[in-house]
């Protein structure tokens, strides 16, 4: 009777995530953990849950006004209807994630803009149907926003990246990935705006060039995260520049950078002393000589975690000889790197007993021709 008592005491219910039960949820069960929690529930997780919609998400609303940090990630029955009803009712509402609503357009951030004051982290991934006229009603309205993901917002353009610089200098993190229309202007504008960025994620983006990585170094010190995979415009220049002036990065995806080579290593290694995660598979003019300045940097002995080089042809056994230093190394991606050996990878077990080591090896017979050309063959992937 105590537990039943307890079971049923709205205070025990501040926080709920429902992900697990997520192909049963319907709208009803919604309805009645909002009339059950009330006032009391602050984080309700609804990420997944497709069977909830409109109707649910009102009574929800309704009941539960002091709603602080709602996901609604993947619940693609919900339209703008849905966050009129949070404008409507909860004007306490910091954190909300819609990502993969893809009925989601341009009222409902003019909804929030009106009725969520306080909102500060919002979660627009894929809502395609999203504009600049949108983005512009929401930070006239949010301007406390410090957390914006806008990936795979494809109508975007620099004109919404102006308004954010000029609305929300309080901006933390933005992610922007494969918001394709993007250029330097309105990453610029950003990187004046926001002087607080710490992490910015602009993969896919491929117009923009070292004006950028010139912007972020003379104006966002606090830079922590950098991903600008795929962005083949980016040069050592930019990156030189970068490395000398934001001396806090810990994690970059530098992915098909293809023109970087061992200089933006070296500028790395000597001014960024905090770097955990680099990525730079593809980045084919890499080689043994940038890995011997990164094992030798500062980051290298107690603070290095992930290094991924997939694709590096140039790469050989004498970088893993390289980072046998690296003592906080966790894993270590060798993808196609032809030059790697099975003897190079236990040399650095012996040193690194507990790394992660994935790599591609070719048979030791290659297979016969056929036709007159070489058959395509494939490798054997080893996980030590």
């Amino acid at each position: 009777k105590a537990w039943n008592v307890l079971a049923l005491d709205g205070s025990n219910w501040q926080r709920i995530d429902l992900f697990d039960f997520q192909r049963d949820i319907e709208g009803r069960v919604v309805e009645n953990i909002s009339k059950r929690c009330g006032g009391f529930l602050r984080k309700l997780s609804l990420r997944g849950c497709l069977g909830v919609g409109d109707n649910a998400l009102r009574t929800f609303a309704q009941n539960c006004r002091n709603i602080e940090v709602l996901n609604l990630n993947g619940c693609t029955k919900i339209t703008d209807a849905t966050c009129t009803s949070l404008s409507k009712f909860c004007s306490k509402l910091r954190h909300l994630d819609l990502a993969s609503c893809t009925s989601i357009t341009n009222l409902s951030l003019k909804a929030l803009s009106e009725g969520c004051p306080l909102l500060e982290q919002l979660n627009i991934s894929w809502c395609d149907q999203v504009t600049k006229d949108g983005i512009q009603a929401l930070v006239r309205g949010c301007g406390g926003l410090r957390a914006l993901f806008l990936k795979g917002c494809t109508q975007l353009e620099d004109e919404a990246l102006k308004y954010i610089g000029a609305h929300c200098p309080e901006l933390v993190t933005l992610n922007l990935q494969t918001c394709l229309q993007i250029t330097d202007d309105g990453l610029i504008t950003i990187c004046r705006g926001c002087h607080k960025l710490q992490s910015l994620c602009a993969s896919g983006c491929c117009n923009i060039t070292d004006a950028i990585l010139n912007a972020l170094g003379q104006n966002c010190p606090r830079l922590r995260i950098l991903e600008v995979a795929r962005c083949s415009q980016l040069t050592d220049v930019g990156f030189t520049t970068l490395a000398r002036n934001c001396h806090e990065l810990e994690k970059m995806d530098l992915e098909e950078c293809v023109q970087i080579t061992d200089s933006t290593l070296i500028q790395l290694s000597i001014h960024c002393p905090r770097l955990q995660v680099l990525s730079l598979s593809h980045c084919e003019l890499i080689t043994d000589d940038g890995i011997r300045h990164l094992g030798n940097g500062a980051c290298a002995h107690d603070r290095l975690e992930v290094i991924e080089l997939d694709n590096c042809p140039l790469i050989t056994d004498a970088s893993l000889e390289h980072l046998k230093s690296c003592h906080s190394l966790e894993r270590i991606e060798l993808y196609d790197c032809q030059q790697i050996t099975r003897a190079g990878i236990k040399r650095l077990r012996t040193h690194l007993p507990n790394i992660k080591v994935h790599a591609y090896f070719a048979p030791v017979t290659p297979p016969p021709s056929v036709g007159g050309s070489r058959q395509r063959f494939c490798r054997c992937c080893i996980i030590l």
